[in-house]
């Protein structure tokens, strides 16, 4: 039998400086990838076939690693800061050739591949990795190209991901042996001393916040579905609020749980796969979502596994909270395969509000949007990280800080403007805590959410009445179907009003307090829509 060989780009391995290595793998398939990962013992084979991994004591990512190199074509866009680090090109360089000398005598293998589902906007990228099931994780999240792509693929960006090269702080200048190092001049992003996948997706994520913006593109961290008359919508959220899950939904059709671009035609998909956090799963709950996790090509990282009998245990959190699955969004059935969606008729912010104060919905002027896409709101709890006694605010600038590259104010002017121009409605939507704070009161029940996210997407809530919610200004619809009235006024859920009174000015404190920086470059109507208190 002739067995097809996979197909290889004539832009080879040289023009990455990259020589002397033992064996390359180009553009593995899944199946052929598995026969690499268990042979090499970088993964376990799981009951019905996804394949289990460990990230090792790196089971999350590494924002206070992560590193832009200062650049001519690059360092007068970039937002500097904690969050966008900067490293010298000299130091780069350093690292780089560091890294290039131990890939010598190594085996290699590469996913050709691409970033963005509309044609016009994608790029070409090609990650390169030391390890099969990492090429596994590129070739479930990114968008897949033909054969004759494949050989004419001359990558736009490249990504090198060598998990066991560290870097050393002494001599490359990082603050430790991990590091995620983007130099926009180069078009090169160097991952290293980290196993978790993560990295290399955010990477690319990244790149994309960089580049679609300055096309007049707004690149989003939100997930996206569209129903049966084409009405699509957008979920932003951080994690624990709810993104993924919401999303998932069987009466609609999902676009792209995570990443995706507004273009003047609609949103598009940056991705081609999907990367849920899986810890505590339901099947009832979740039933997409779950099902994928008992699938041939599915990741699992830091899942719990039986040795014995080669099941799993997505309530096992013994390495960590942040249990991942990467999956090809074609394992969701009813998601789109071409990631294309019309311009959203309906925008959703989620937040999980543990201090028990947001309402569980909210409409929201386009002002009030921005005001809340740049605040970027949720909460942790009691719990969730060493030291947390308490609710503890958490506010992530445009839902996803950590992947912004340029001024806040630059997407957040994109959104408003496409908020208008295509007469979006933005609700904000409260999973977190309804009776009282963590502790006190209750997690709202997904019940009332799911049938909240139904009446906004059916058009139910369109111009229905609302009474203002005094302390951040909010128009609150006063009914909605299968939710209690009551619980739609977090007040009124309180046995202790005035208790609620305070905790909602302790709230609108934060609030005002993170929104300080953004005073002066963004307009009186912004600032206005924000806390009244």
């Amino acid at each position: 039998m002739d067995v097809e060989k996979p197909a290889v780009s004539h832009y080879g391995l040289e023009n990455h400086g990259i020589r002397n290595v033992n064996f390359v793998y180009w553009n593995l398939a899944s199946p052929l990838l598995y026969e690499e990962i268990i042979r090499r013992r970088e993964g376990r084979l799981a009951h019905l076939g996804p394949i289990v991994v460990r990230t090792g004591e790196h089971t999350g990512r590494a924002p206070r690693d992560k590193y832009i190199v200062r650049e001519p074509s690059s360092q007068e866009k970039i937002w500097w800061g904690d969050i966008n680090k900067s490293m010298s090109r000299e130091q780069f360089t350093a690292l780089h050739r560091r890294l290039l000398a131990y890939l010598q005598s190594k085996d290699l293998f590469i996913q050709d591949c691409f970033a963005g589902a509309d044609p016009r906007y994608r790029i070409p990228i090609r990650v390169i990795t030391e390890t099969a099931w990492h090429s596994l994780f590129v070739r479930n999240m990114f968008k897949h190209a033909s054969r004759d792509e494949l050989r004419q693929h001359v990558p736009e960006f490249t990504l090198i991901c060598a998990p066991n090269f560290h870097s050393d702080p002494e001599i490359d200048g990082t603050r430790s042996e991990v590091f995620i190092v983007i130099d926009f001049g180069q078009k090169l992003v160097l991952v290293g001393g980290t196993q978790y996948a993560g990295e290399i997706k955010k990477s690319v994520f990244t790149i994309m916040n960089y580049l679609l913006p300055q096309q007049n593109i707004l690149s989003m961290h939100c997930s996206a579905n569209v129903g049966s008359r084409g009405d699509a919508a957008i979920f932003f959220g951080l994690s624990g609020t709810g993104k993924t899950t919401l999303s998932a939904d069987p009466a609609r059709t999902l676009i792209g749980d995570d990443e995706h671009g507004w273009c003047d035609s609609g949103i598009f998909n940056i991705e081609g796969g999907c990367y849920a956090k899986v810890i505590h799963l339901s099947p009832l709950a979740e039933p997409d979502i779950y099902q994928t996790t008992r699938r041939f090509g599915t990741i699992l990282e830091n899942v719990g596994f039986d040795n014995n009998t080669a099941r799993i245990d997505l309530d096992d959190d013994s390495l960590t909270e942040n249990t991942r699955a990467s999956y090809p969004i074609s394992h969701i059935s009813n998601a789109s395969r071409e990631g294309l969606g019309d311009h959203p008729k309906n925008i959703i912010m989620l937040t999980c509000d543990a201090f028990g104060v947001l309402p569980p919905v909210a409409r929201l002027t386009p002002e009030q949007a921005v005001y809340h896409f740049l605040s970027g709101y949720t909460a942790k709890v009691a719990g969730t990280e060493k030291g947390v006694t308490e609710p503890k605010a958490t506010f992530s600038t445009c839902f996803g800080a950590p992947f912004m590259v340029l001024p806040p104010t630059v997407y957040a002017g994109l959104l408003q403007d496409r908020i208008k121009r295509h007469n979006a409605a933005v609700w904000l939507v409260n999973t977190g805590w309804s009776g009282g704070p963590y502790g006190v009161g209750a997690r709202m029940e997904i019940s009332y959410t799911r049938a909240i996210i139904s009446a906004i997407l059916g058009g139910v809530l369109d111009g229905g009445p609302t009474e203002t919610e005094p302390f951040f200004g909010l128009a609150v619809p006063t009914s909605c179907p299968e939710v209690p009235e009551e619980v739609l006024n977090p007040r009124h859920t309180w046995s202790d009003q005035a208790a609620y009174d305070a905790q909602a000015r302790k709230l609108a404190g934060m609030f005002a307090e993170n929104f300080s920086s953004f005073g002066a470059s963004v307009s009186t109507e912004v600032k206005q829509a924000g806390p009244r208190s």
